[in-house]
């Protein structure tokens, strides 16, 4: 494997890989078990064109053996290749061509989301062989009022996602009841992210 050309690239990686690393796994599986519950991960890192939390999530979940991939196009209107090549630099993780052959799926472009049923959805038998999808907003707290139910839940959670397209919940609400098979989700925005898993029932209010 070549080493990426820029210096900057070699330098964007975390300051402390195992603690940092470490916490942001831990705030993540927090952010599942508790969905709609917002969790710090980290900063921005130096030269990554992408949020603290999505950044450093990839950088924790993924090695040689994680298919990633990376739908659409860059925050910047690029392509993905740079950020492509820092991953695999820092973690070994493999590009997949397709969402349904895909470990996680990187979305940095919310309106561009490729649709839920065309990621990997796991099977009866192994659910956990389907995709989760790492998408980044412009605010996790600024969007339509939606209520959350489901386990990890108690009674009900007010979420206020910004950013998503029109026909995203009916997508979800069909993900929902393809359980135990389906994707989970995780929104991120800047240094936070907050857990969607497959098993939360979502109702939209205020007629979005």
């Amino acid at each position: 494997m070549s080493a990426p050309s820029s210096a900057n690239t070699l330098a964007a990686g975390l300051q402390d890989s195992v603690h940092e690393s470490q916490l942001a796994f831990r705030q993540v599986l927090d952010a599942l078990a508790r969905p709609g519950q917002i969790r710090h991960i980290g900063a921005a890192l130096p030269g990554v064109a992408l949020g603290g939390a999505m950044a450093r999530l990839l950088l924790s979940l993924t090695d040689d053996e994680t298919t990633v991939h990376w739908h659409g196009g860059s925050p910047d209107g690029a392509d993905y290749s740079s950020l492509q090549t820092w991953l695999r630099f820092h973690t070994g993780a493999p590009v997949a061509q397709q969402p349904a052959d895909a470990g996680f799926v990187v979305v940095t472009q919310p309106l561009q989301a490729p649709a839920l049923d065309g990621c990997a959805q796991g099977s009866p038998e192994s659910p956990e062989f389907s995709s989760t999808v790492l998408m980044e907003l412009p605010s996790l707290c600024d969007g339509p009022a939606l209520e959350w139910r489901g386990p990890g839940i108690q009674d009900m959670q007010r979420v206020c996602l910004s950013g998503l397209a029109d026909a995203f919940w009916a997508q979800w609400q069909a993900n929902h009841v393809a359980f135990p098979q389906g994707v989970d989700l995780i929104f991120t925005c800047a240094e936070h992210a907050l857990g969607l898993p497959r098993t939360t029932r979502v109702r939209r209010l205020e007629g979005i």
